[in-house]
């Protein structure tokens, strides 16, 4: 019998637990919810364990009584819950009584039906979010007895027209009125200890340190506001234009964000850093040039502008954030002003690119990616929505995370690299756009990583038919270097600047992968430019290494030719000619007589004579 009672009794707490779990308000009177505070008052709440469990639990207007009686209780009403009255679309007006005087975080947020509130003197503090996206309202009188005003208090009520800050405030926090796009009229009453509305700016400015913490579309920013802060003007559709004066030296992050009907800003030689998102989502601004004071942009600054079709970074700028021009759809020309020692934007490539790693950094849809770009970095095109086909050409040997992200309309890339260029595993998000890489490395870049998962890997649209090159023979010694140049035909074949360099005898001369031969030890040697779009076409200059070298060609000495197998001299003078292999090792040496033709027989294949003055490259068929 007592194990019955246990067990009845503790089956009695666990649903009473239960029942407390369900229902988070303590008690219900007249349709408004109360939790307990256990000291003889009461604070207004939601229905339900959260706030979101029930819809509009609370519609119409609604008046908060200053006390309750309960099952005999009375309470007085203090406070106001967190969430109190969230997300209740359906509540068009609140009156508060004196009674209350804190009203919790985000306590009205989102009852985008409210269209008024009437706050009592009361109150000291307005919360967090506390009136975040409450869209219907349009104006707010906040009394005399606010000290403070929480972070997003007022973020987002579009339909606010205008609000007083009174003289007993002396905390605002960021995004207080961010967002709202329809603000006209911001006020702060005169005897305010640390904000102001100078020169009736329209404007609340935080007196000690003359920053602009919140704008509107009719603001007017005095020339005594040094700096432009947090999410000022966030939002600010309403804002066409906007003139920053020269006593500005920063604008701070999201200062801009999201005014959409901005179309012109004028930034002074007085501003040194642009903040992160400083102007993101400004879609109506069509150019911008950043003053040569500026040294610092901000991770992006010019985010989504869609309508931005031109940019110039001044010769000051030593730091630029990462994703500056993402979703720049429009964006057509980027120039970095000459005599900027960190970045260039050099053969008018329409890019930045950071001069002493070579990194390109920030590209547009007209961007010519530049022979001597070795990086791409991280996010450069990233939601370049206007790229349509990308050329990286064989200099580049890595390409960074987010490099070409979102290209929403990139059908096709070209990578000329013949070795595959490092690539981050999320580069491209694209990987059935055609790819057209070397068709001598098609096999390597089929199983090299990352470039393994694009599917549809294409040939060369316009083959070399013909190759090459300025010289086909040349002299140096040793420890010296020449350049060879290479020319394919036609010269808009898709790989006719990219050649696979080799050298037929390394121990005399090596050549890199631009054509750069560099003279090792005496003898001869073949340096061979070969093309890599699969149209196997060859070009080659012999190079003779030391004292004796040949020292240039000359075209009267012998006619060279062949015919019938046979290699044909015929000599200006009487001496000796020499037949080299393809590789540079000596065939046979054969006198020749000034008037006399020669023929020398020789197997089919490339080989280089010399003879007198004249050295001639040959194919016998």
């Amino acid at each position: 019998m007592k194990k019955k009672s246990i067990l009845r009794a503790v089956l009695t707490a666990v649903l009473s637990l239960v029942a407390t779990i369900a229902t988070a308000h303590d008690f219900e009177v007249d349709g408004i919810y109360y939790n307990d505070n256990c000291d003889g008052t009461v604070s207004v709440t939601y229905k339900g364990s959260s706030y979101n469990e029930y819809t509009n639990e609370y519609t119409g207007d609604v008046t908060i009584p200053s006390s309750v009686t309960y099952s005999g209780t009375t309470y007085s009403v203090t406070s106001i819950g967190d969430k109190a009255f969230g997300e209740c679309s359906g509540l068009t007006s609140v009156s508060i009584p004196n009674s209350v005087t804190s009203i919790g975080n985000y306590a009205f947020a989102f009852c985008s039906g409210l269209t008024s509130v009437t706050i009592p003197n009361s109150v000291t503090s307005i919360g967090k979010g506390d009136f975040k996206g409450c869209s219907g309202l349009t104006s707010v009188t906040i009394p005399n007895s606010v000290t403070s005003i929480g972070d997003k208090a007022f973020e987002d009520c579009s339909g606010l027209i205008s609000v007083t800050i009174p003289n007993s405030v002396t905390s605002i926090l960021g995004n207080a009125f961010a967002g709202c796009s329809g603000l006209e009229s911001i006020v702060v009453e005169s005897g305010n200890s640390k904000y102001d509305s100078r020169d009736n700016c329209n404007a609340i400015i935080e007196t000690a340190t003359n920053t602009l913490l919140a704008g509107c579309k009719n603001t007017t920013i005095p020339n005594s506001v040094t700096s432009i802060g947090y999410r000022a003007f966030r939002g600010c559709s309403g804002l066409t234009s906007v003139t920053i004066p020269n006593s500005v030296s920063s604008i701070g992050d999201s200062a801009f964000s999201g005014c959409s009907g901005l179309t012109s800003v004028t930034i002074p030689n007085s501003v040194s850093s642009i903040g992160d998102f400083a102007f993101s989502g400004c879609s109506g601004l069509t150019s911008v040039t950043i003053p040569n004071s500026v040294t610092s942009i901000g991770n992006d600054a010019f985010y989504s502008c869609s309508g931005l079709t031109s940019i110039t970074i001044g010769n000051s700028v030593s730091s630029i954030g990462n994703f500056v021009f993402e979703d720049c759809s429009g964006l057509k020309s980027i120039v970095v002003e000459s005599g900027n020692s960190k970045y260039d934007s050099r053969d008018n490539c329409n890019a930045i690119i950071e001069t002493a790693t070579n990194t390109l950094l920030a590209g547009c849809k007209n961007t010519t990616i530049p022979n001597s770009v070795t990086s791409i970095g991280y996010g450069a095109f990233n939601g370049c929505s206007g790229l349509t086909s990308a050329s990286i050409p064989n200099s580049v040997t890595y390409i960074g995370e987010y490099a070409f992200w979102d290209c929403s309309s990139l059908k096709k890339a070209i990578v000329k690299a013949i070795t595959p260029p490092y690539i981050a595993s999320k580069s491209f998000n694209n990987y059935d756009l055609k790819l057209i890489v070397p068709a001598i490395s098609k096999e390597e870049y089929k199983s090299a990583n990352i470039w393994s998962s694009f599917t549809n890997y294409a040939d060369a649209e316009i083959m070399i038919t013909a190759l090459g090159l300025e010289k086909n023979n040349a002299s140096i010694k040793s420890g010296e270097t020449i350049q060879l140049t290479a020319t394919a035909t036609p010269a808009d074949a898709t790989f006719a600047d990219v050649f696979l360099w080799t050298s037929g005898n390394e121990d005399v001369a090596t050549v890199d992968g631009n054509g750069v031969v560099t003279a090792i030890a005496d003898g001869t040697a073949t340096i061979t430019a070969s093309t890599v779009d699969g149209s196997n076409i060859t070009a080659a200059c012999v190079v003779s290494v030391g004292a004796g070298a040949v020292e240039g060609v000359d075209t009267a000495a012998a006619r060279i030719y062949t015919a019938d197998g046979n290699i044909i001299i015929a000599a200006a003078e009487d001496g000796e000619a020499a037949v080299y292999d393809f590789t540079g090792h000596l065939i046979k040496s054969v006198p020749v007589a000034s008037g006399n033709s020669t023929a020398v027989p020789v197997t089919p294949g490339y080989y280089i004579v010399k003879t007198g003055t004249k050295t001639q490259s040959v194919v016998v068929k």
